[in-house]
């Protein structure tokens, strides 16, 4: 590496360089053609009278010989980078993280940037050590993580707090990614349907009215699995659609995607307690809600396929999305097949409930013919 080229990579002069820029552009290529420009690097920077200091070539040669050797982690790596003062610590001890460099949004890349510039200021003004941070000083390591922190949590002269600017629009490129997969997957389900050899026939009233008078029973109960399915639902109070067909549907659609938490003042103690087991009603919510969307196509789409009869335990599901060309997942792990019978484990004693299997765990003609129609209620609601 010419020391130009860490001149260009930084967008500075080499009179300018800070210790960041030089780490950056070290890492930016081999570790062992990294190891050989060190030296000339050293005597460019001196030469442009910005020598930096002993400790820190010192410093880069044992992370680099580390690197090289495959003796160094991530987080080694990472924290050779925070010891050049200028560095945003990756994960602060309040469990800030830091977006990737090539995931983060418009506002992260500029207080990123801020903070630099803020850390760079400091380190000027002899406020950082960076030479104590690359010894392993303790104390000059808690201190530069204090000030982190504090200006993460501190709002800035435009009124914004960074850590919450940061956090909402991850979550809003995390709710954008979710309406891009959750179209997809519903465009894609009604494509399978659409080209479906033969339509699964309408249920009769009686067999639905059959099914919906056990299932507004349930829905008074305020145990599992009643108490479950209403919160699925995102139904209030004991006041429920009149029409079979439209609670029906409600209901399977809450258990695709659950609108509500089953009502309990003690629930946020219980997850916060470690040495609590969750209720049955939590850990049931909790697997609907890792369900993905492509889990739910694939299996939506192998059953609509293959109609009444067909086998729906969890083991056989996991086996139907593991198979599915319907979706592009890879599930040649036997964890992975455990983890997808986990979580159907939850979905398949609710789904005999509304009547979508029998006892023996099989689709019925009403499974084959709501199931569907409940995914895409539960796809399409903003659609």
């Amino acid at each position: 590496m010419d020391p130009h080229d860490v001149s260009a990579h930084a967008g500075r002069p080499l009179s300018a360089l800070t210790r960041r820029d030089v780490i950056r552009a070290l890492l930016s290529i081999p570790s062992g053609a990294a190891l050989v420009a060190l030296p000339g690097l050293r005597r460019a920077m001196l030469a442009e009278g910005d020598p930096l200091t002993p400790v820190f070539w010192d410093s880069a040669r044992e992370a680099l010989r580390s690197i090289e050797a495959g003796e160094a982690t991530v987080g080694d790596v990472h924290r050779w980078l925070e010891s050049s003062g200028t560095e945003p610590i990756l994960l602060t001890r309040d469990y800030f993280v830091w977006p990737e460099e090539d995931e983060r949004g418009p506002k992260a890349k500029e207080l990123h940037a801020m903070l630099v510039a803020y850390l760079e200021e400091l380190v000027a003004k002899g406020e950082i050590a960076p030479d104590a941070l690359a010894l392993g000083d303790r104390a000059a390591r808690d201190a530069y993580e204090t000030l982190q922190e504090r200006w993460l949590n501190s709002p800035l002269p435009d009124g914004r707090v960074p850590s919450i600017v940061i956090g909402d629009e991850q979550d809003q490129e995390l709710f954008a990614a979710w309406d891009e997969e959750e179209a997809f997957a519903l465009s894609e389900l009604r494509r399978i349907v659409q080209e479906l050899p033969v339509r699964p026939p309408e249920p009769s009233a009686a067999e639905l009215a059959q099914v919906c008078a056990e299932l507004r029973r349930l829905l008074v109960d305020p145990i599992y699995p009643g108490n479950v399915l209403k919160a699925c639902a995102g139904f209030d109070g004991d006041e429920f659609p009149a029409d079979d067909a439209e609670l029906w549907v409600a209901v399977a659609a809450g258990i695709v995607g659950p609108i509500s938490d089953v009502a309990d003042e003690e629930a946020v103690e219980r997850f916060t307690d470690l040495d609590v087991g969750l209720t049955l009603e939590d850990s049931t919510l909790a697997a609907l809600c890792a369900i993905h969307h492509a889990d739910w196509l694939a299996v939506t789409g192998a059953l609509v396929r293959r109609g009444p009869g067909v086998l729906v335990s969890p083991e056989r599901v996991a086996r139907l999305i593991a198979e599915s060309d319907d979706i592009d997942v890879e599930m040649d792990d036997p964890d992975d097949l455990e983890a997808i019978e986990t979580l159907f484990a939850s979905v398949v004693p609710l789904w005999e409930r509304l009547g979508i299997v029998d006892s023996g765990e099989v689709l019925t003609p009403l499974g084959w013919w709501g199931l569907p129609k409940a995914v895409e209620r539960a796809w399409a609601q903003a659609d």
